[in-house]
């Protein structure tokens, strides 16, 4: 039998076309590792990275495994003074995920995701299927049909 996450139950709930990966079998960590485990360019595949702005509101940033984010660019794409990353040990209560297999599909709260504008290149994006060493695989409009979501460039910059 097949494992399914939830995150694969909602799609499959919502109709929502996606496939899915696995890579649990191997020693991958980093996102760059899991992309080349899975022979996807490291541009397509998304990490999810939950955020507290200054107003104690919590968001969450999807950008390419390869990329960093833009703590500033970030900030201004949900009009807020500042943000800062979660603490791992805030991770699990607030999104019923833990580090390294959170998804935003599925979260305990509703948080708005404001995505790497990069991903309007891609025909779909590959993200976390909210268990690690699962990934799930598709387009922005399908996600945007179950998650709030927002494109924004929000990743840093090298050559500046």
């Amino acid at each position: 039998m097949e494992y399914k996450t939830n995150v694969m139950r909602i799609l499959d709930q919502r109709k929502i076309h996606y496939n899915h990966y696995t890579y649990a079998d191997t020693d991958a960590i980093s996102g760059i590792e899991v992309a080349g485990i899975l022979g996807e360019n490291p541009a397509q595949v998304f990490k999810t990275l939950v955020t507290t702005g200054k107003s104690k509101r919590n968001y969450v940033f999807m950008i390419p495994v390869a990329e960093e984010l833009d703590l500033k660019k970030a900030a201004v794409s949900v009009g807020e003074k500042s943000i800062e990353m979660l603490k791992s040990k805030d991770l699990l209560p607030l999104t019923g995920y833990v580090h390294g297999g959170c998804s935003p599909i599925g979260m305990k709260k509703r948080l708005l995701t404001v995505i790497d504008a990069s991903a309007n290149q891609f025909k779909t994006i590959i993200c976390s299927a909210g268990k690690i060493g699962y990934q799930v695989e598709l387009s922005i409009t399908n996600l945007s049909e179950i998650i709030q979501m927002e494109l924004a460039e929000i990743t840093v910059i090298h050559n500046e």
